[in-house]
């Protein structure tokens, strides 16, 4: 029973207070839809393992031993941390640009390293995870990065089920805490649905409104207030906080909108200090949140920007939404691709909050984009109006007609052309 289990903190008293904590036993699933949230929260994992010397087994799948151990840095340094590689006879595929690595004198590392020569089969791995469990004392801590590396070497879910479904029953037994991470947007939603039914606890990290937000899905056995509520967040380093627990002076971060708002257009500084009328020196001070603007450039601001000047203040970032919306739409701009090949606005207001922007692109005839038209980590879709496109993807070109629809989840288009004499006229969608 989990009555009987002890509680252990997750390194953050700010997630331990909103989680209600860790069990001995735990299955801790992260669910990150950018491939970096997630390790923030793993570093003070580790670091709270450490702390109470407490042995953790790191399985690595996407990240070569020398780039993670890069990444961890003084954490990397302990005679508690033991890394289990399934990176370089994995993903690395034997090169002797990572083999080469284990030259090195190890009997000096503090920490200690296990290659699997066949990572590619789920058996060779299990085994090898729990030989180096049976050498160690007291509930052992996990992390493993990730399941989505494993997917993408075992090519398929199948494997995936059955290693989870035998490995997390096992590891509870064994009175392990054990953190998984996997990509949101990776996976079927029968594979999401079988791991959250295993896992005692579940979390989603996630971009919204341009801000990173953390959503507690699972919590067995615990009642946490903030069951699947999203909480912004920052993180700095292994530094991470949660906006609603900053003092309230510190909760309107008019500069990080600004310079949320300002990227999402693709304006410079430089341009919209001459929109506004100051000096891209005061841009920078009002985004850093050294100064804020007089009211009449604030104003202004807001204006260029296609926001209200509320926008900027309400602490929640959300503000009654209308129901029909007038005019052309926002001007887009789009620095990384050439000039002249591509037009576009965007239907609704930056600040609506509606978990879609929709935008309305236009692409000159004849021309040839090097590129996708946004940097955007979440799933895209368009539907072509009018004209003929063709779209690179993976190497592969595929031709759009009208009435045709591109669905993007992964991979990101490396051209676009407009095949004809004509302007190609195309609806697109990001979904936040």
């Amino acid at each position: 029973m989990y009555s009987e289990k002890e509680r252990v903190s997750t390194g953050l008293p700010a997630l331990d207070q909103r989680l209600d904590g860790l069990f001995i036993g735990d299955n801790v699933i992260w669910y990150d839809e950018a491939g970096s949230l997630a390790f923030p929260f793993t570093l003070n994992f580790i670091r709270q393992s450490q702390e109470r010397n407490k042995p953790l087994i790191y399985v690595t799948f996407d990240r070569s031993p020398k780039s993670l151990l890069e990444e961890l840095g003084p954490l990397a340094q302990s005679p508690h941390m033991t890394f289990l590689d399934c990176f370089t006879h994995g993903k690395g595929d034997g090169s002797a640009v990572f083999s080469k690595f284990y030259e090195m004198n190890g009997a000096q590392w503090p920490y200690q390293i296990v290659k699997v020569n066949e990572p590619a089969k789920p058996d060779r791995v299990a085994e090898a995870i729990y030989g180096i469990h049976q050498k160690l004392k007291g509930d052992v801590r996990f992390v493993f990065e990730s399941l989505t590396g494993m997917q993408d070497l075992w090519e398929g879910e199948e494997s995936i089920l059955k290693f989870y479904s035998r490995t997390c029953p096992r590891l509870y037994e064994l009175e392990t805490i054990a953190y998984w991470i996997i990509e949101k947007g990776a996976h079927s939603q029968r594979l999401k649905a079988h791991i959250n039914q295993i896992a005692q606890v579940a979390i989603e990290l996630g971009i919204r409104r341009g801000k990173s937000a953390l959503t507690i899905l699972k919590a067995h056995n615990r009642h946490p207030g903030s069951l699947d509520k999203p909480e912004f967040f920052w993180a700095d380093g292994i530094k991470i906080g949660f906006d609603t627990d900053l003092p309230i002076s510190e909760k309107i971060d008019l500069g990080g909108r600004l310079k949320a708002l300002r990227a999402k257009q693709g304006v410079s500084q430089k341009e919209l200090a001459a929109m506004v009328g100051v000096t891209p020196s005061t841009i920078s001070q009002v985004e850093s949140n050294q100064i804020y603007p007089s009211l009449p450039a604030l104003i202004k601001i807001a204006q260029v920007m296609g926001v209200d000047v509320a926008y900027f203040f309400h602490a929640n970032g959300t503000t009654e939404k209308p129901a029909v919306f007038s005019g052309e739409g926002k001007r887009v701009h789009f620095p990384q691709l050439a000039k002249g090949g591509i037009e576009g606005r965007q239907l609704l207001p930056l600040d609506l909050g509606a978990g879609v922007e929709p935008y309305l692109l236009e692409i000159a005839p004849g021309k040839r984009l090097g590129g996708h038209f946004f940097s955007h980590k979440g799933e895209e879709f368009g539907y072509l109006l009018e004209g003929e496109l063709e779209v690179t993807i993976k190497e592969t070109v595929h031709a759009v007609g009208p009435g045709d629809i591109v669905f993007l989840s992964r991979d990101i288009p490396s051209q676009w052309k407009n095949t004809q004499e004509r302007p190609a006229r195309l609806l697109w969608l990001k979904i936040l």
